[in-house]
């Protein structure tokens, strides 16, 4: 075999690996996502059950660096302390070595039933969480095929005098095996693929035992380097939290590099082969790793929160902190700081909901990103909002202090909705548009302007309605409601009528305008909730549209839409 040929089935091989670690961990994700964050979110009681929670989540989805990811949304809204996210990193660190334990058996014999069943799975069935785990299956089964690629392609290299020559060396060099080990990680974004790239060099006779085991410590350093690299300019919680978990991986490789011959003797008595000794290095390291740095995760994060502090804003430039603390032992307080903060949200929303019609107009992606900004300060207001609000009704309350509670979270929760609408749909709706390089008709164009304009104005009239709680602006809020309603189906006449009559611009952007219009309808509909329980109270609203059969059909008189 050429050299040519012999590197590109190499190469090949690995990109197989890379691509089949994300499968596995894209059909976890979509499939048990959910249910991991609840785990870890429950599991923060203390060190040993984090840590736990930690192997659990990582070894289902099959990477270390996956649930550190999955951690970071935690930090950046305050709801995991630094200590306790230590201690789940630590874990993952251990979970991630599960995955390298089992395929350092021979499964081969696997390879034709996961790709069979996973296939099957994922183009058959209806159910979403059966067809991702035929994602996940066809993903195990590539991984296999991966590394089977990877040893049979690694075979010639064993006799190669430069390839001899150059790892001779690197023996010689713990440091530099140590750093080139590290940014492969770091390339192929993925520990579990590099820690396996290693095995099968190991099981092609390239590697002896003692520099696998120097690799899988640079792996080990490199995985903590791929998270910290994604959140470079994330909140100092979130950063803090990253190189706390690259700080203790360094320091247990660098004190773990000088025993490594001791190890890789060690090893060998317990198992002969080569892979099996590598993986079982691997969990070895991390396992030490946890026991040592477990009980110092306190410590660690006091010196994460000395050496990195969070940064001082620049004079004028911090918002007012509305939701004190201290005011929760006065309810009345504490409810008229969650007002003010609702208000500054509801003022955030206006300007999003204001601005989205604007990338319709211009391809401007940086408008775009600015709304998506504001979008995430309204997700984490609203989360701060509820959390404050929630500690409050711990105390007692009046019935009427229970209700004003009751009605915050209720409209900062549609704010968010609302700010959810117009960052996950129509901002979408709108690169599509100019990605497509379509134009709506203009009697098209100025329905949609006028739809939007509509619900500008509700929401103006919705925050007027929750600050008065007057029943006549709710009841013309609602009013108004009805009347978004019938000129969003009149303009979704209109535009069936241009796509009879064979409009061009109808047609080429058809679904993107009954998109548009169904999103802002929903958008006034989330605005116009604020109303109903004012409207409940004064026994002004009805409990449903449908009216009642007449006297004959049911042996009640007929109540009145």
């Amino acid at each position: 075999m050429s050299g040519q040929m012999l590197l590109l089935n190499l190469l090949g091989g690995v990109a197989l690996l890379i691509w089949a670690t994300r499968m596995v961990r894209t059909g976890v994700l979509r499939a048990f996502g959910e249910r991991l964050r609840g785990l870890i979110a429950r599991a923060t009681r203390n060190r040993v059950a984090a840590c736990a929670a930690g192997v659990a989540t990582a070894a289902t989805l099959q990477s270390s660096t996956a649930a550190a990811l999955l951690l970071t949304s935690f930090a950046e809204r305050g709801l995991i302390a630094l200590a306790p996210a230590l201690a789940v990193l630590l874990g993952a660190d251990i979970g991630s070595t599960l995955v390298v334990q089992a395929m350092s058996f021979d499964p081969r014999p696997v390879i034709p039933a996961l790709l069979l069943a996973g296939t099957l799975a994922f183009m058959i069935s209806e159910n979403a969480i059966v067809k991702q785990l035929g994602r996940v299956a066809i993903g195990l089964g590539l991984m296999i095929l991966a590394l089977g690629l990877i040893v049979t392609a690694s075979q010639p290299l064993r006799d190669n005098w430069l390839l001899i020559e150059v790892l001779a060396h690197l023996g010689g060099e713990p440091l530099l095996a140590l750093a080139i080990a590290a940014i492969l990680t770091w390339l192929v974004h993925s520990s579990v693929a590099a820690v396996l790239l290693f095995i099968s060099l190991a099981l092609a006779g390239v590697l002896d035992a003692t520099l696998a085991f120097t690799l899988v410590l640079g792996a080990n350093i490199g995985s903590g380097f791929i998270p910290l690299g994604v959140n470079l300019r994330a909140p100092s919680a979130v950063r803090r939290m990253l190189i706390g978990n690259l700080m203790f991986r360094t320091l247990g490789a660098l004190a773990a590099l000088p025993l490594v011959g001791h190890a890789a003797a060690l090893l060998a008595l317990v198992d002969p082969d080569v892979a099996r000794q590598t993986a079982n290095a691997h969990t070895l390291f991390n396992l030490l790793l946890a026991v040592a740095f477990l009980p110092l995760t306190g410590p660690a994060a006091r010196l994460l929160q000395q050496v990195l502090p969070d940064p001082l804003p620049a004079p004028g430039t911090q918002p007012i902190g509305h939701l004190d603390e201290e005011a929760l032992d006065r309810p009345n307080v504490a409810l008229s700081a969650a007002t003010r903060e609702v208000m500054r949200l509801a003022d955030t929303v206006e300007v999003m909901l204001r601005e989205a019609i604007l990338p319709f107009e211009q391809a401007h992606a940086a408008r775009r990103e600015a709304i998506k900004r504001l979008d995430a300060e309204v997700d984490r207001g609203q989360e701060e909002v509820k959390l404050y609000l929630t500690r409050l009704t711990r105390r007692p309350l009046t019935e009427e202090q229970s209700r004003q509670a009751f009605d915050l979270i209720l409209f900062t929760t549609n704010l968010e909705h609302v700010g959810d609408i117009i960052d996950k749909t129509l901002l979408e709706l709108a690169a599509k548009k100019h990605r497509l390089r379509v134009s709506f008709s203009e009697e098209g164009w100025s329905e949609i302007k006028r739809l939007h304009q509509l619900a500008v104005e509700q929401l103006r009239l919705a925050v007027a309605v929750f600050v008065t709680r007057d029943s006549e602006m709710a009841r013309q809020l609602v009013e108004a409601k009805e009347r978004v309603r019938m000129i969003e189906r009149e303009a979704t006449e209109n535009h069936l009528r241009r796509l009879r009559e064979g409009t061009l611009a109808s047609i080429e952007t058809s679904s993107m305008h009954l998109d548009i219009l169904r999103d802002l309808k929903r958008v006034v509909a989330h605005l116009t909730a604020v109303a109903h329980p004012i409207l409940e109270s004064k026994g002004e609203l009805r409990p449903s549209r449908l009216r009642e059969a007449e006297i004959g059909s049911t042996g009640t008189e007929p109540r009145p839409a």
